[in-house]
């Protein structure tokens, strides 16, 4: 049993997408503190003038003790036409914007309170278009407890998982020693970015799943995939 640990995030790039099709079960970390101006607000896609950032603005009050499954959207602002427009202005020539952009127009139109709630729908959503059945669980609802490393062996104990998939960037942040101690084997992610098919000029990587997605469609699962080393 393998399972990965991760962050919700907006419009999250591929690479938490092949974590999530490479484990068993995906946990998404939403009780632990929001960090502001990081992934789990924010993300790019592709311009006629290059890459351009998607930030969704959240409430201040409190956001220095928030948890990520607390944090509330900022509706005050016009946020949601800006970034929908963003997408169908950007994609209106994409080749498979017809299939997905009534999905993507119902999510925004939704008014979400929670960033988490927006985060997650869109995630479901492009699990759906891309074919991923991974089971999905939240960390708030298994109640883990200790510090960063206790509570990922918890959380991976309570979902009977005996590996960890985790990203690159983590390997600096885990204490190794500690899963070794409790049976959980540690595989970090080794991804290459894939190249595909998009608009407006040379390549770009690591850009949100939304640019594979549109570009792409039903291939978007197996060029994710294609990254794996």
């Amino acid at each position: 049993m393998k399972c990965a640990i991760m962050q919700p995030t907006y419009l999250p790039w591929l690479g938490y997408f092949e974590l999530m099709m490479s484990c068993d079960c995906f946990v998404f970390f939403d009780d632990v503190q929001f960090v502001k101006k990081s992934w789990q607000q924010r993300n790019r896609i592709k311009s006629t003038a290059g890459e351009l950032l998607l930030t969704v603005p959240v409430l201040k009050k409190g956001e220095r003790d928030q948890k990520i499954n607390e944090v509330r959207i900022n509706n005050r602002e016009n946020w949601r036409h800006k970034h929908l427009a963003s997408i169908e202005n950007n994609y209106r020539k994409a080749p498979f914007i017809d299939a997905y952009l009534d999905g993507i127009r119902d999510i925004y139109r939704r008014g979400y309170e929670k960033l988490i709630d927006l985060d997650v729908a869109l995630i479901d959503f492009f699990c759906e278009a891309i074919g991923i059945k991974t089971p999905r669980r939240f960390s708030s609802e298994l109640q883990a407890s200790g510090d960063r490393n206790l509570r990922i062996v918890e959380i991976c104990r309570r979902v009977e998982a005996k590996t960890l998939y985790d990203a690159a960037g983590a390997a600096d942040i885990l204490d190794p020693e500690v899963f070794v101690a409790a049976g959980v084997e540690l595989v970090f992610q080794d991804y290459r970015h894939p190249v595909y098919h998009q608009l407006h000029g040379p390549f770009l990587p690591y850009l949100s799943v939304l640019d594979l997605l549109l570009n792409e469609g039903e291939k978007s699962g197996e060029i994710i995939l294609s990254g794996r080393t």
